[in-house]
């Protein structure tokens, strides 16, 4: 107990942390910009909802300060088509500039989030495009899919001015661009020249000094950000691959506790594994307390079900519980998925500690009865009375076939072997099984 104490009280620390950042203001000394300010955004790794979290923070503060310009720094292989629209929606409502400078890549969704800012620079090594919509296995996305992917790629290019042919053909192979290096069946890929050429670059620099040149603003008050604690950890613990691991382990390490004496670390593991899955969804705004609420009434019903056999409650929190996980998505699909793995990962666990372990181990013992009546403990189910073959005795009631004989003086509930026997018919024990004491007529006796 004082184990699971001291870890509820390390993970209520975690949920503590905080979600702000301290910005750390820098001056460049120049000429241009003077007394403007300017937010430098990292947008880097994979798109997901924890850097969708991240990017509304972190342009909600700079709108709250003011702020003339944000700059996204960007290098990212692109990632959750949901979370690039709903950081292209953000973007598109932010009142001040913005510029996209691309250091290294923005392929995929990530150059759907270039194509909402006003201006993109690139490094004269960087490269944007690529952008076809594919399912997590690997296969590409059914074709409604694929066309809303395209015209979104096409809104966010013309919201700015930009042609919308060269985004249609990041997105959609189909169109030919030979002399782009993107022929029928590939997806377009634009170099810094070639993004330039086409007016979707308005820049070649490789350093910031030169970005805030380029832009007038080399005097401005720079301000850096970057993901507290909180957000990092978030942005790990919502990756699509991170989810089902976590549900893995939370339902492993449960089953493995039942078959543990007393709570240890597997159940530890299990707990931390819940915990970490909330925090992360919690943090990125995926969801609410009420999940964990009602993840707490399903674990609480699983509990009072040991005490309260029926079923009833049991189901009701099995149901609260995958409610809640449910409740802290919003790609039902993948949950689906995720949840399946652990259950599968769940039942394969249980039948193999069932195999090597029985059910006389760990919680289960106080669940499962573990006492025998034997013999050897001096126990007898019934009483064998094989001394009684042989004796002979008086049918006191007709035997159609059972009634009662009286022999030696003693009353027993007695089956005639084969038909009817009148009373005060002499019967004689034939066969004894069990308690079943089996007569026939004396005059049919050889």
């Amino acid at each position: 107990m004082k184990k699971v104490i001291w870890m509820l009280l390390a993970f209520g620390v975690l949920f503590l942390l905080p979600v702000s950042h301290p910005f750390s203001p820098v001056t460049d000394a120049d000429e241009n910009g003077e007394g403007k300010k300017v937010y430098f955004i990292p947008i880097e790794n994979e798109v997901e909802r924890g850097l969708e979290a991240f990017i509304r923070r972190t342009t909600n503060e700079a709108e709250e300060a003011n702020a003339d310009h944000v700059i996204f720094e960007i290098n990212t292989p692109g990632g959750r088509v949901d979370a690039a629209k709903n950081i292209g929606a953000i973007l598109q409502d932010l009142e001040m500039e913005s510029t996209s400078f691309i250091t290294i890549e923005a392929l995929s969704a990530g150059s759907y989030i270039a194509l909402n800012t006003d201006n993109i620079y690139m490094t004269s090594t960087a490269a944007m495009g690529a952008s076809g919509v594919i399912n997590s296995d690997g296969t590409a996305a059914d074709k409604k899919a694929q066309s809303a992917w395209i015209t979104a790629m096409k809104s966010a290019a013309s919201s700015k001015g930009r042609d919308e042919l060269y985004a249609e053909a990041m997105a959609d192979a189909e169109i030919d661009l030979p002399e782009y290096g993107a022929p029928k069946g590939e997806y377009l890929t634009l170099g810094p020249q070639s993004a330039v050429e086409v007016g979707y670059a308005t820049g070649i620099v490789n350093h910031r000094t030169s970005l805030l040149n380029n832009l007038s603003l080399a005097n401005a008050e720079i301000i850096e950000n970057s993901p507290t604690l909180a957000e990092e950890i978030a942005r790990f613990l919502t990756n699509p691959v991170v989810v089902p691991i976590l549900l893995s382990l939370a339902s492993i390490g449960l089953v493995v506790e039942l078959y543990s004496p007393g709570f240890g670390i597997p159940g530890s593991i299990g707990l931390a594994s819940l915990v970490l899955f909330f925090y992360g969804h919690i943090v990125a705004g995926l969801a609410g307390y009420e999940a964990v609420i009602l993840l707490i009434l399903g674990i609480v019903l699983l509990i009072v079900e040991v005490f309260v056999p029926g079923g009833i409650l049991g189901l009701i929190g099995v149901g609260a519980m995958v409610g809640s996980l449910f409740m802290s998505t919003d790609n039902v699909g993948h949950m689906t998925l995720s949840i399946g793995i652990a259950l599968v990962a769940a039942i394969v666990v249980s039948v193999i500690l069932f195999k090597t372990m029985g059910l006389n181990k760990g919680m289960l013992r106080h669940i499962i009865l573990q006492d025998a009546t034997t013999t050897e403990q001096g126990y007898v189910s019934s009483v064998s009375r094989t001394d009684l073959v042989g004796l002979e005795g008086v049918a006191i009631t007709p035997l159609r076939p059972s009634g009662t004989a009286v022999f030696d003086q003693e009353r027993l509930d007695v089956v005639s072997e084969g038909g009817f026997i009148k009373v005060n018919q002499p019967v004689q024990i034939v066969k004894v099984e069990g308690s079943r004491i089996v007569v026939r007529q004396n005059n049919e006796i050889n």
